[in-house]
């Protein structure tokens, strides 16, 4: 039987208290110091309990600073996002009385963190102030409420699991996302250097340009004749262009390449030096990487379809100009692993399209579609299958559809079906439970229109409602997939440790990417690890489906070698 253990803020520090499962107190509460703290929580841990608390940044990250390392948690925040909009409980006292995100809203505002306090002082002191959270009678009843409603979920198709499985995998990557932060990505400051070196040339003085962008700028300015052009300034750039009959609409780099004047090339690697000093150049490498690691914060469920964002240092986008920077620290190897052509795999799962499941056997699951279907053109298979999945119905993905769909109706008609309902206003869930966001009340105003120019514009604004629903229902899935993936990796790494190898640890997540930093002599066993995960996130999700998920494993030294 599972402990539950409710871990609040206290004035006298933190307050712990067990409950069964439903949230009924079973003991009366205890105080602990916040000196005290860690060694209390390392003893109980002993017991494998499940914490329940109201965010996972408020408590686990100065716990792994003391040293004390936990198995898992419930964190009511992130549960309370998927629980008051999850289709599997919208009949439920509890979601019809939650606060909605809506479409408009890109990230929930229940899942942005605090800011960071200015300076980090004793352990412990950078807890959120405790006027800013519940405390354990509000913890209590929240975690009451939630199990409750998880109680009250759908059992329909097993749906009450599936939910029960992503509340407890969004979870667990709130303890990822602290563990990742807390070790860091290994990063080679040294190395970092000699990269900006090489591209823009020494370091500059605060305020001035690298030599290689002033080289380009004064290149610049000499072919369009503007001495005192500043290519930093989007106006004074297209004033220049104009001047020289450049006439273009924006600066982007595809509108940019149409022109074959000779300003464009130099333009164009200055632009793409500049993105180089400004996202990833020395500031940045002062700012966010110390003691030869790179400590991002990551937001679970930062995006509303489940996948994972990022604040400050730009986690989510390593540019690869700098991935030769992400290095292995002596006696140990960068695994790098990716689960290939995930989403479009999700979407076989879930249309249960058994001839589009025959080409997915393959590794390769576009080359499958396009000897199925596209008379072995693989390029035509890719732009079929992605512009079904995003909902791109003009161009060369348009004139494809209607061949995609002849040959995989099934999946064809599973995404078609979620834009219809997405442009009828109604909702559209993941596989383990994670609804859309209603429309907000901008839109359903748009939809009352009363006029032929209205009805237009109204149509055109729930087609796009309907391409956001058709891929948020893969996407959704393809990051429900993700979370389990992860959590039964961090699952199988303990064990790891455990059999007495020096453990792997998960460094870095994007999307559907892993980077796991392992001694030498556990790289097999943490290979492993990566390649028993992801067949049981299968399995969690959809079952023994004749659907094959496919990891692509690199072991590098640096990042810049995985692909």
């Amino acid at each position: 039987m599972i402990m539950y253990l409710l871990l609040a803020a206290h004035p006298d520090g933190a307050a712990i208290q067990e409950t069964n499962a439903a949230g009924a107190a079973l003991a009366e509460p205890s105080v602990v110091s916040k000196a005290d703290l860690p060694g209390v929580v390392g003893g109980l841990e002993k017991r494998r309990p499940r914490w329940v608390w109201n965010r996972t940044q408020d408590w686990y990250p100065a716990m792994l600073q003391a040293g004390v390392e936990l198995e898992r948690c419930h964190d009511l925040t992130l549960s309370r996002a998927i629980l008051a909009h999850s289709e599997f409980t919208a009949h439920t006292d509890y979601a019809r009385s939650a606060e909605k995100l809506t479409q408009d809203d890109e990230i929930p505002r229940i899942l942005q963190p605090p800011p960071a306090p200015a300076e980090q002082g004793a352990l412990f002191d950078h807890i959120v102030p405790r006027s800013a959270q519940p405390g354990l009678d509000d913890i209590r009843t929240e975690f009451a409420a939630q199990q409750h409603a998880l109680g009250q979920a759908s059992t329909e198709e097993g749906r009450q699991h599936r939910l029960k499985l992503l509340v407890a995998a969004e979870s667990a990557g709130a303890m990822i996302a602290a563990e990742m932060q807390f070790t860091g990505v290994p990063w080679q400051e040294t190395l970092h250097e000699e990269i900006l070196e090489g591209h823009l040339g020494p370091r500059p003085l605060a305020g001035h340009r690298p030599a290689r962008l002033e080289a380009l700028c004064n290149e610049l300015r000499g072919i369009l004749q503007t001495p005192r052009l500043n290519p930093d300034s989007p106006q004074d750039l297209m004033r220049a262009l104009h001047r020289n009959g450049i006439e273009v609409k924006t600066t982007r780099q595809w509108e940019l390449k149409e022109s074959k004047h000779p300003a464009i090339g130099p333009l164009l690697e200055y632009k793409k030096l500049s993105r180089l000093f400004t996202a990833n150049g020395w500031s940045w490498l002062d700012a966010w990487v110390s003691e030869g690691r790179f400590r991002p914060e990551y937001v679970v469920g930062g995006v509303v379809s489940g996948r994972w964002a990022s604040r400050g240092g730009g986690a989510l986008q390593i540019p690869r100009q700098i991935r030769g920077a992400v290095h292995a620290d002596p006696g140990h190897k960068l695994i790098v692993a990716d689960a290939s052509q995930l989403e479009p795999r999700v979407l076989v799962a879930l249309a249960q399209d058994s001839k589009m499941a025959e080409a997915a056997r393959d590794k390769d699951l576009y080359a499958g579609i396009a000897a199925q279907g596209f008379g072995g053109d693989r390029a035509k298979a890719k732009i079929a299958l992605l512009g079904a999945i995003y909902g791109a119905t003009t161009g060369e993905s348009g004139r494809l559809m209607p061949q995609l769909a002849r040959t995989y109706p099934r999946a064809v008609g599973f995404v078609e079906q979620a834009a219809r309902d997405g442009e009828a206003g109604r909702t559209v869930t993941s596989r383990l439970g994670r609804s859309s966001p209603p429309p907000s009340e901008r839109w359903i105003r748009s939809q009352q229109s009363t006029t032929a120019e209205e009805q237009r514009r109204a149509d055109g604004i729930a087609r796009s409602r309907g391409r956001f629903t058709r891929n948020f229902v893969v996407q959704g899935s393809a990051a429900d997939w993700a979370s389990c993936w992860l959590a039964e990796l961090r699952r199988r790494l303990r064990t790891v440790r455990a059999k007495g190898l020096p453990a792997g640890e998960l460094v870095f997540f994007l999307h559907d990417e892993v980077m796991v930093h392992a001694p030498l002599e556990s790289v097999d066993a943490c290979i492993s690890a990566i390649e028993e995960a992801a067949a049981a996130a299968k399995e969690l999700l959809f079952g023994r489906v004749p659907v094959e998920f496919p990891v692509s494993i690199a072991v590098v030294d640096s990042y810049d070698k995985a692909k």
